[in-house]
């Protein structure tokens, strides 16, 4: 029979083996911050992403070429750079998450802020079943108020 210090062990390793690379949340962040500059410019700069995500240009030169190479833009060096479907499906999922987190953090209570930086601090490594628990959570809590009013309350 196992332990809780053992059953904790081995939880630690599965969620190792199976958590998704600080590569990808990195390409993930990218694909983001791309996504929402294009909807709020039409275009994306490789200077516009170097001050967003705060790295160098040469940075996100290699990441934007690491990523056309896995398909989810089109980058030309002094060109434009260009979602594929393939990119903004994946930054249009992780902008949904990111939304579902920020709500329900702040239903908890938690201040726009804090609740911003949590989210973009989880929103890569949670399975999509979890992301659908919440949201069903959510519209539950938001169609009894009365419950979230006395969790406020206490």
């Amino acid at each position: 029979m196992k332990n809780k210090d053992t059953e904790r062990l081995e939880s630690i390793r599965a969620a190792h083996e199976t958590a998704r690379s600080e590569s990808s949340s990195r390409m993930e962040d990218y694909l983001e911050v791309i996504l929402e500059l294009v909807e709020l410019k039409g275009y994306a700069t490789t200077l516009d992403i170097s001050r967003y995500m705060n790295v160098s240009a040469p940075s996100v030169t290699k990441m934007l070429q690491k990523l056309d190479e896995n398909g989810y833009l089109e980058y030309e060096k002094y060109h434009g750079i260009n979602l594929t479907q393939k990119g903004n499906q994946l930054a249009d999922t992780i902008r949904q998450k990111h939304g579902i987190l920020l709500e329900f953090f702040e239903i908890l209570g938690i201040g726009h802020e804090t609740a911003n930086q949590d989210a973009e601090g989880i929103e890569h490594h949670l399975n999509p079943k979890t992301i659908r628990q919440l949201r069903k959570f959510i519209t539950f809590l938001k169609s009894n108020p009365k419950i979230v009013q006395n969790f406020n309350n206490t």
